[in-house]
């Protein structure tokens, strides 16, 4: 055996404890550890076990025996019973990775390099055997104690963090994680102090109901749905779309508050840049109290520009602040734009003469120094009156 292992064995016990200390001060669900029922000993136990183990299999280049491993299924399978969330195992798992090469790293001697190496190279595969069979008694241990409800929400935190781990929590869940998702983030306006856990989690069994699909409240004021998408990414299909916006309603007429949606599709590995996309255009995106369309960037580009540039916002403030001067003139226009700049479609929707319509535009025109149906006027007017409607929904 090199020095490396033997530093590796002598250690095992004090560096077991730092580990134990590790995950009670990072992880608030192993700080509630029940000492008299011996949790922290049996955390101790495996955490020595498992370095023990290690250091001796690593030292002869042996894989885990089946032994080990269901070993190692069962203390994670104990832990999905008890309650411990997705993201604490997920957790446990980054923090034990990374105290085992601060480990290796602080056994290791100068001349120990040849050592260092072949720990490496076992580590690569061993560990993520170790990790499968913690992890799948894991989801066994959750299927018996954690509602479905709650699964569902392990699975699209998982997704939306890009974690390796979602293929086995969808296929615990018999979902598909496959292929690209369409993220959809719901900003809910208004008050949401009614909106507690217990309101939440209820809203999800309800809407599961509606389509098993993963979803999750990112916190009271954000809901999360993702929706797979069977056809390329970028393309925005009608059955895809038509799914969340059903799910999107049932949560409307559970929260009773207005909705801002933003939407955006990705692959799985890189749906956490997706859905900070499709929330930042839920930011900007006007409110709904029915909802009945899914807001793109497309469709909202000019306010997360504007959203980025406060000068350019306090600019077309003070343009939609001169069209308040005549009458009507912010709504004329909108309708306007509306109908693709068609007068007689235009009058019709505003129930006006088109005469009546004609000298509103002068008037703007007369405000501005610029006509509305010039490029500059579209460019412009269609900006300021985007803006002026997101600010009345937030």
């Amino acid at each position: 055996m090199g020095d490396l292992f033997h530093q590796l064995s002598k250690q095992v016990d004090r560096n077991a404890r730092r580990a134990v200390r590790v995950y009670q001060r990072e992880l608030p669900e192993f700080r509630r550890v029940d000492v008299s029922s011996h949790g922290l000993a049996a955390m101790m136990d495996f955490a020595v076990l498992l370095r023990r183990r290690t250091a001796a299999l690593a030292a002869d280049e042996q894989p885990f025996t089946d032994d080990d491993l269901r070993h190692m299924e069962s203390v994670g399978q104990e832990r999905g019973e008890r309650g411990i969330s997705a993201g604490a195992q997920r957790q446990v798992l980054t923090l034990h990775s990374t105290l085992t090469l601060q480990e290796i790293r602080e056994a290791a001697g100068p001349d120990d390099i040849e050592d260092v190496m072949r720990m490496l190279r076992w580590l690569g595969p061993q560990g993520a055997v170790a990790q499968a069979a913690y992890t799948r008694g894991f989801l066994a241990g959750q299927h018996r104690s954690v509602p479905f409800a709650a699964r569902i929400q392990h699975l699209t935190l998982a997704l939306l963090h890009d974690d390796p781990a979602a293929g086995q929590l969808a296929g615990d869940l018999a979902l598909s994680h496959h292929g690209p998702y369409l993220v959809t983030v719901v900003t809910i306006r208004g008050d949401t102090r009614r909106l507690t856990a217990k309101v939440r989690a209820r809203t999800i069994e309800t809407l599961l109901h509606v389509r098993r699909t993963p979803m999750m409240w990112r916190k009271p004021s954000e809901f999360v749905l993702l929706t797979p998408v069977s056809e390329a990414v970028g393309t925005l299909v009608a059955t895809e779309h038509q799914i969340a916006l059903a799910v999107i309603r049932g949560l409307a007429d559970t929260v009773g508050r207005p909705l801002s949606i933003g939407t955006a599709a990705g692959p799985t590995g890189s749906l956490a840049e997706t859905a900070d996309l499709a929330r930042r255009v839920s930011c900007v995106a006007p409110a709904q109290a029915r909802p009945d369309c899914l807001h793109t960037v497309a469709d909202v580009l000019i306010e997360l520009a504007v959203a980025q540039l406060p000068a350019v916002d306090r600019w077309l403030d003070d343009l939609t602040r001169r069209l308040s001067a005549g009458p009507d003139l912010v709504e004329t226009l909108a309708a306007y734009y509306d109908n693709d700049m068609n007068r007689l479609r235009t009058a019709a929707a505003l129930n006006i003469h088109p005469r009546t319509l004609d000298y509103r535009i002068r008037r703007a025109h007369d405000l501005l120094g610029f006509h509305p149906a010039t490029a500059r006027g579209v460019r412009l007017i269609g900006a300021g009156i985007a803006r002026a409607r997101a600010d009345r929904t937030q």
